[in-house]
């Protein structure tokens, strides 16, 4: 058999391996490219987010701004103080809520650029997304994250009831929240509204199966992860002491903005204004916050305060809390998701 030639074996087709030693570099496969590009919207949204929502409250921005230009920049520097103070105990909250260590700096980063999504989603769950974004990446299971985020919200709440149910008690300036307090005819189509929805509820728990094995096996993961919680003083003293330091720090930074914008009302007033306000409106479901800031107007107007300076205070609150760290907030979160950290 006769070999073949040089002339043949110089025709025949390359082999990959014989390619690449030509210095031939394959392309980039496109799902590379796809992630790339995936990466870089979600790092762009939020900033797009910030901007319209920006443009869009254009008035409202500038009257709390020039306000805020003329007010006493000691008692606006105080509101900023307590405003950090926020983050850091809502840090604790969500530390104390779960059995897992998770860095500290990064959670303190996370609640801060969580702040920045609560103006994309309705009802804090754009800081609950972002949250479970991050505990996922510190390698938290999912339902074990989004047990940490039920515990964390039941003890929010139940702190800040204790906290409005002390200041009722202790403080004669409850009698003017009677005002308040909406007549029968609001109530009955409001408890019909609950009612129906928690029947709902329960008979799609009860009869589709798929929906209810997901549901239980959440709830026994929250319990137990409560029971570990709860066995551990750090975590208690953290979920806990966390929860009623934010209603006071919240109701303190309203208090330093309107000493800076001439409100003569006493803190324990302002703290009750912010708090029965929250209370009142706090589950409507507004991007913002923008319920709680009408009720909490009236609510200063109810405790002896002029209007204009009422709306002022809120503005400026809303400036110092969340049109200020927005920038800021957006950066962080874009930041942290191009670092892989979300």
């Amino acid at each position: 058999m006769s070999s073949p030639s040089p002339s043949s074996l110089s025709s025949l087709p390359l082999s990959p391996a014989s390619s690449l030693t030509r210095g031939t570099v394959s392309p980039r496969p496109a799902s590379f490219m796809a992630g790339r590009s995936v990466r870089l919207a979600l790092c762009l949204a939020p900033l797009l987010l910030a901007g319209g929502w920006a443009m869009a409250n254009r008035p409202a921005v500038y009257e709390g701004v020039s306000r805020l230009v003329a007010a006493d920049p000691w008692w606006l520097l105080a509101g900023g103080g307590f405003t950090c103070l926020n983050w850091v105990a809502a840090s604790c909250v969500r530390q104390g809520a779960l059995p897992d260590r998770v860095p500290p700096g990064l959670l303190l980063a996370s609640q801060f650029a969580a702040g920045a999504a609560n103006h994309t989603l309705p009802a804090g769950f754009g800081a609950h997304a972002v949250t479970v974004r991050f505990l996922r990446a510190r390698g938290v299971p999912l339902d074990r994250a989004t047990a940490s985020i039920g515990l964390y919200s039941l003890a929010k709440s139940s702190a800040k009831t204790v906290v409005l149910v002390v200041l009722l008690a202790t403080s004669p300036a409850w009698r003017r929240l009677g005002e308040l307090v909406p007549d029968g005819r609001l109530l009955v189509p409001l408890a019909a509204i609950v009612g129906g929805a928690l029947a709902v509820a329960g008979v799609l728990l009860t009869v589709v199966r798929p929906l209810r094995r997901p549901v239980t096996g959440l709830l026994r993961s929250a319990l137990a992860d409560a029971r570990e919680v709860h066995t551990r003083p750090a975590r208690v003293a953290a979920l806990w002491g966390g929860a009623v330091a934010m209603p006071l720090l919240q109701g303190t930074t309203l208090a330093c903005i309107g000493a800076a914008l001439g409100l003569e009302l006493p803190w324990a007033h302002v703290v009750l204004a912010y708090l029965a306000a929250g209370t009142a409106v706090g589950a409507v479901p507004a991007p913002g916050g923008l319920a709680v800031d009408a009720a909490l107007v009236w609510t200063l107007v109810t405790f002896g305060s002029p209007l204009a300076v009422a709306t002022a205070t809120v503005i400026g609150y809303r400036v110092l809390t969340d049109w200020v760290p927005l920038l800021p907030g957006t950066l962080m979160l874009s930041a942290l998701i191009r670092a892989k950290v979300l």
